[in-house]
């Protein structure tokens, strides 16, 4: 596998830059703290996440999207709240997990210091189906400078859409064996490959917290598999 055609790297974002985990399982351990209310806060989170996930993938395949990211995670609290006997946070204490939350979540550690060395070989874009704001808010809250962000959100079609690799693509003025995606995730690497990117799995084993990532082995397929994203800048002559 040859990186010499490689100009930019594409980075998936929620998970694999950000720990959502444990952003809103906090969040909501927060608010439940309130009203004296004790639950698995962790598993809600995940919970929550399975059906926000769940409302983004493949949106935009039959007709224009009504909603973005933000969206989605509004209406899926909504959803976790109503079946798990939390009437009582209010709208209000709900936006400050599906929004405040949302917008202030920690990256991992790993990656701060690393983006910059990747910098200086390659354009780093973050590739997402999380909204314009939250990439725009994550990346002030932990200091990180991306050469683009190119949210699904102004392709008009989500992962793992073929339309939205070749949108990303498009953007950037390269062509898609010029770009490596980046992600913890199977599914976005696997449609990124048959759209004609090189891909790199980064292991995140805490993302979805002591309940483990759905699908934590990596396909075989993948051009590049680390543990870490120091091992990924050594991986692509960034070290």
């Amino acid at each position: 596998m040859s990186l010499d055609k490689v100009k930019a790297l594409t980075f998936d974002t929620g998970g694999t830059i950000l720990d959502w985990h444990t952003g809103f399982s906090t969040a909501m351990a927060d608010v439940g703290a309130k009203h004296g209310i004790e639950k698995d806060w962790g598993s809600l989170a995940n919970e929550m996440r399975r059906k926000s996930l769940g409302r983004m993938l493949r949106l935009g395949e039959n007709e224009p999207p009504t909603y973005n990211f933000d969206d989605s995670h509004r209406m899926s609290l909504d959803e976790v709240c109503a079946a798990n006997g939390l009437d009582a946070f209010s709208e209000e204490e709900r936006r400050t997990i599906w929004w405040d939350r949302a917008h202030n979540l920690q990256c991992w550690p790993d990656f701060p210091d690393t983006l910059p060395k990747l910098r200086s070989k390659y354009i780093c874009a973050s590739f997402t189906i999380l909204s314009f704001r939250i990439i725009i808010d994550t990346a002030r809250k932990n200091g990180l400078s991306w050469d683009a962000v190119i949210s699904c959100e102004a392709i008009g079609k989500y992962k793992i859409l073929p339309e939205a690799y070749a949108g990303c693509a498009k953007f950037l003025q390269l062509d898609p064996s010029e770009c490596l995606m980046v992600a913890c995730h199977n599914f976005d690497l696997d449609a990124a490959k048959a759209a004609g990117y090189i891909t790199a799995f980064v292991r995140r084993p805490d993302e979805w917290g002591p309940e483990g990532p759905p699908d934590p082995e990596p396909n075989p397929q993948h051009d590049i598999i680390v543990d870490t994203f120091p091992e990924l800048a050594e991986a692509v002559g960034a070290a």
